[in-house]
């Protein structure tokens, strides 16, 4: 049963029209019962047996009353003794059936702890019911049975028209004074639980003529009435019974989800209205609740101390958790709680990180201190959504991201939803895309090389990398781009994200492998040989199909296997080192060159370096960019190609931007560099205007007289006026990722270099955890 508070609750900011309401419904009722109360005192004289056997009958069912949870929304208690006030009024009239309704309900009210002013509506709304059905009988014959005759037609339609008019009453009154209470649209209300209580009421009410002409025959007959009320009366107990055990989980005693989808929505019509109206607390938060290490626990103790672990963990949150909110569990080492009437999402988090704080102590079963803690997703309505099927998707979405990150609550962010609407429908149209097919053809006023221009909407780009001693363009980095047809040049963190994680992404790489070495034919039919280099996913690294599909285009185009280059990302490799060098070594027995990109950004290890087959290093741009201006970041450069220098690795620099840097990093003894000092990521065809106007860059007599540290030995340092004086803290933006100070923005990185997971404990914001197939990002990289 509800409680007997949260029943007799009445809104602050409701108060004055729902009990203005209950008033006027109250008035009305009395209005409606003076005549028939006045003339009372001359009937109870004439009142047979049958009258009082109705009577005391009606208050004795009543003594008994329950809610069925079809009617919880309404707060009202299905009463038996409507059948019996309704037979009274057939047969006595509108006075007697009046003071056995209110002393019925009287009972019912104080049976239940129902407040006064709900035990006076409840009595008012019945009271104008029998008013109405009054006022129907009268205006029609008189009724046949109640001088003892037999009913005709005329009568029973008469019964009907009477019962419509009581159900009218009671339900119209029922609905309005919720609606007051809680909210919500009326029309909605009053649909929604029309059914139920037409059956309901109409049960009760069909029995009345019944009644009375059993009365008139003899009172005896009238206790038998009992026997069909006990039995309908136990089978909606067990009805109610079995649906509120649907509705309960079996082992903590808390709601499932079906109960907390009923409550979402029963909160959700409220606190739209409040919403519409500005109300500061027309806030409701679904949070999602996972134990984080309670696998460890069922695997290490068993499943019996798991199922203790749960029922101790739901009693400390409902510690915590309490009314108005809702706890649930939802199945597994899954919790939900529904926190209505916040202010905005920030009380939404306080409330979480509440929970979780709850979460962290340890809890203590046989001794035995279990530690556990958990990751909490916070979703709100409405921003998050407006109904629960969205709520609890969107919920889920950022405690996964919780997770991911490490934290124990986080809120919904789009940007951390791979599965949204948007994106499923991004996902769709890059299969497509994908399924396009192009050729070779010339470009019109260009160099006359042959480009490809990949199929449709999707194209290679192409980065030049340079010799840093010599300027000698010894290769390019082939970048991914794809102008949609409707949203234009998308972003490359958006597409890899909508990707990465499905089969699309293996279409991708095919794409990218074809169209690289399809254009790398090209160039040398065209008397421009070239090495291309392009990153390729985790997921294709974990399976022997790109290997052979690597093999199969070489020897279609009769292109040598060095004239190609694969980079992976740390984080790919260290996802699965052994089944990542089982393809890397098939890899480099093709003649595939092999480089670590980013390198300095992920946890490989030494041990690692050493066994892969690696022929190059790139270091990562957020660490080049920040040479000029970070004293730190200089030396980690220096380091990383002393390191290289040592492990016999060629070293590549992106990320370069201005002469100063490309100067440092001669002096550091750098192989190679690209950025946008050198060129920006351009068309097959652009790339031939280019290499045809390019000069290489010259160092000033000063510099060409540095002397380049051997392979292995220390870089000399900058002069103190070329160095900034270093610092003692970290800089203010973040390494990874974040444009240094002094970079133009029109040259920032927006290229996605590779495919791979964060590694555990990096947080999304400080390392890269989408990578590419080819580096696809807008026009401005590198």
């Amino acid at each position: 049963m509800e409680p007997a508070s949260l029943r007799n609750m009445v809104p602050a900011e409701r108060a004055v029209p729902f009990l203005g309401f209950v008033w006027a419904v109250s008035l009305a009722a009395a209005a409606a019962s003076v005549p028939a109360l006045l003339a009372l005192p001359g009937q109870v004289a004439d009142l047979p047996l049958a009258f009082w056997v109705l009577a005391a009958l009606a208050v004795l069912i009543d003594a008994r009353p329950f809610t069925p949870i079809g009617r919880r929304r309404l707060g009202a208690a299905i009463l038996a003794s409507v059948s019996l006030t309704f037979a009274i009024l057939l047969g006595w009239g509108l006075g007697p059936a009046i003071v056995v309704q209110v002393v019925a309900v009287g009972v019912c009210g104080v049976r239940m702890r129902s407040s006064v002013w709900r035990t006076g509506f409840n009595t008012a709304q019945h009271v104008l019911a029998l008013a109405a059905a009054a006022a129907v009988l009268t205006a029609g014959p008189e009724l046949a049975f109640r001088a003892g005759g037999n009913p005709s037609w005329t009568d029973v339609l008469a019964v009907v028209a009477a019962s419509a008019a009581w159900f009218a009453v009671t339900y119209g009154t029922v609905t309005v004074a919720v609606w007051l209470r809680f909210g919500g649209r009326w029309p909605a209300m009053f649909v929604s639980g029309l059914g139920f209580e037409l059956l309901s009421a109409g049960a009760l009410l069909f029995l009345g003529p019944l009644l009375v002409v059993a009365a008139h025959l003899s009172a005896a007959l009238i206790p038998l009435i009992l026997v069909p009320l006990y039995a309908v009366y136990r089978m909606a107990r067990l009805t109610t019974a079995h649906e509120k055990i649907s509705r309960l989980d079996p082992l903590t005693g808390l709601g499932n989800r079906k109960a907390l989808l009923t409550e979402v929505a029963d909160q959700i019509a409220g606190h739209a209205e409040r919403a519409a109206r500005g109300e500061a607390n027309g806030h409701m938060a679904l949070l999602l609740l996972d134990l984080d290490r309670f696998k460890r626990v069922n695997d290490a103790l068993g499943h019996a101390v798991g199922d203790r672990l749960l029922t101790e963990v739901a009693k400390r949150l409902a510690t915590v958790v309490g009314p108005p909110a809702t706890l649930a569990r939802l199945g597994g080492d899954e919790f939900a709680v529904l926190a209505p009437r916040l202010a905005d999402a920030t009380a939404a988090r306080r409330l979480a990180v509440e929970i979780a704080g709850a979460l962290d102590e340890p809890v203590p079963l046989d001794g035995l201190p279990l530690d556990i803690g958990g990751s909490i997703g916070v979703a709100v309505y409405p921003e998050h959504g407006t109904d629960f099927e969205t709520l609890m998707r969107h919920a889920d979405v950022a405690m996964y991201e919780a997770k991911h990150r490490g934290d124990a609550v986080a809120v919904y962010a789009p940007e951390a939803d791979h599965n949204s609407p948007e994106r499923l429908s991004l996902l769709g149209d890059l299969r497509t895309a994908l399924e396009v097919t192009g050729g070779v053809r010339a470009e019109p006023g260009g160099t006359g090389l042959p480009q490809l221009p990949g199929a449709g909407e999707i194209r290679m780009y192409y980065q030049p990398q340079v010799a840093i001693d010599t300027g000698e363009v010894v290769g390019v980095e082939a970048l991914l781009r794809w102008r949609h047809p409707e949203r234009g040049m998308v972003h490359p963190e958006e597409l890899i994200k909508a990707a990465e994680h499905t089969a699309v992404m293996r279409l991708l790489t095919r794409r990218v492998v074809d169209d690289v070495i399809e254009q790398l034919a090209a160039w040398r039919d065209a008397g421009l040989p070239m090495r291309a280099a392009l990153n390729v996913s985790v997921r294709d690294l974990h399976t022997g199909d790109i290997v052979d599909q690597i093999e199969d285009r070489l020897a279609r185009y009769r292109l040598p296997a060095d004239r190609l280059q694969l980079e992976i990302t740390e984080s790919a490799l260290m996802a699965d080192p052994r089944r990542v060098l089982v393809t890397l070594s098939r890899l480099s027995r093709l003649g595939i060159a092999i480089a670590l990109d980013d390198f300095g950004t992920g946890y490989s290890s030494m041990q690692h370096l050493r066994r892969l087959p690696l022929s190059e290093v790139k270091i990562d741009r957020s660490f080049v960019l920040g040479m000029t201006a970070d004293g730190d970041d200089a030396a980690i450069v220096r380091s990383m190609i002393e390191l290289a220098g040592a492990l016999g690795l060629r070293v590549v620099a992106e990320g370069v931007e201005d002469e100063r840097t490309w100067r440092m990093l001669h002096a550091a003894g750098c192989h190679v560099a690209q950025g946008w000092f050198y060129g920006r990521p351009m068309p097959a065809e652009e790339f031939g205007v280019w290499l045809s106007r390019y000069r290489p860059p010259v160092l000033q007599d000063a510099h060409r007289a540095e002397s380049r540290p051997a392979p292995g030995s220390r870089a000399p340092r900058e002069s103190p006026a070329d160095t900034p004086p270093r610092r003692t803290g970290r800089r203010p933006t973040n390494r990874r990722g974040h444009q240094s100070d002094g970079v133009p923005e029109s040259r920032a990185e927006s290229v996605l270099e590779g495919l791979g997971d964060t590694p555990p404990g990096t947080s999304a914001s400080t390392g890269r955890s989408i990578r590419g197939v080819a580096r696809a990002g807008a026009e401005g990289d590198k």
